[in-house]
């Protein structure tokens, strides 16, 4: 019993050169890393849920004034508010200069709005994406790193056995079980790293193609005055549709 409590993690490490401690630190560093990034982006995911509900606070405002407001209200800082001003601020921009002429001939205002709002989507996916890199190399890397670990850490426990001349069954059971704990803590680093990369990206997917669709209603607004509505469902003949308030059914002007 008592050869079987002198093994353990303490023991590794009191008994561990400094490879051993290198790989060990290096773990520990990746595994803070990586939860510290999933703790970053579980709090966006959560801010994120409002996100539709401001984009619809925006479509119901009286005014694109208002519209903002409530943007900046429910959802401060977020990519649908900096596209929302990123198109605002286009529009503003086409109207002071539309009878200006450029070296390339009288202003574009469709394409300088298109430019504008997908410039706005291209600085959003760059901030989405921030940290997902190091969460998939965190992912990838921190397995072999302890398995590395492992192998150097065998490679001496044989070593020492072998110097001692006892290369009994006992004696070399618990150094290479001890060695093995460099792999199980590879594992532990990598695993939440790769269920948290594989989470954010599908909730950067699903949040980028809302912003896309976002865009797309506030191009056709800026552009026609009008919101592209989906087709109401069928409804019978002696009912009239009902209409809809705010910017959804007002002009850009």
């Amino acid at each position: 019993m008592n050869s079987i409590q002198a093994f353990g993690l303490a023991h590794l490490w009191a008994q561990s050169d400094f490879v051993i401690r290198a790989v060990a630190a290096l773990l520990l560093l990746m595994s803070v890393t990586s939860w510290y990034l999933i703790l970053l982006r579980g709090l966006r995911q959560l801010k994120a849920r409002r996100f539709d509900l401001a984009v619809e606070a925006f479509w119901a405002a009286p005014s694109l004034d208002h519209g903002l407001r409530r943007l900046h209200e429910q959802a401060p800082d977020s990519p649908f508010e900096a596209l929302a001003r990123q198109g605002a601020a286009a529009a503003e921009h086409v109207r002071r200069h539309e009878h200006q002429e450029t070296l390339g001939g009288r202003l574009d205002a469709d394409e300088v709005l298109t430019r504008a709002l997908r410039k706005s989507i291209a600085l959003s996916t760059a901030q989405l994406e921030a940290g997902m890199t190091m969460l998939a190399s965190i992912g990838s890397t921190a397995p072999f790193v302890g398995l590395f670990g492992t192998v150097w850490g065998i490679y001496h426990a044989l070593v020492n056995i072998s110097a001692s001349g006892m290369a009994t069954l006992d004696k070399v059971a618990g150094p290479v079980g001890e060695a093995l704990i460099m792999t199980a803590f590879g594992l532990f680093v990598a695993i939440p790293a790769v269920l948290a990369y594989n989470a954010v990206t599908r909730a950067n997917r699903v949040e980028l193609s809302e912003l896309d669709a976002f865009a797309h209603d506030l191009h056709a607004w800026f552009s026609t005055g009008a919101r592209i509505v989906p087709a109401p469902a069928v409804q019978p003949a002696n009912q009239a549709p009902s209409a809809k308030p705010g910017l959804a059914g007002r002009g850009a002007a």
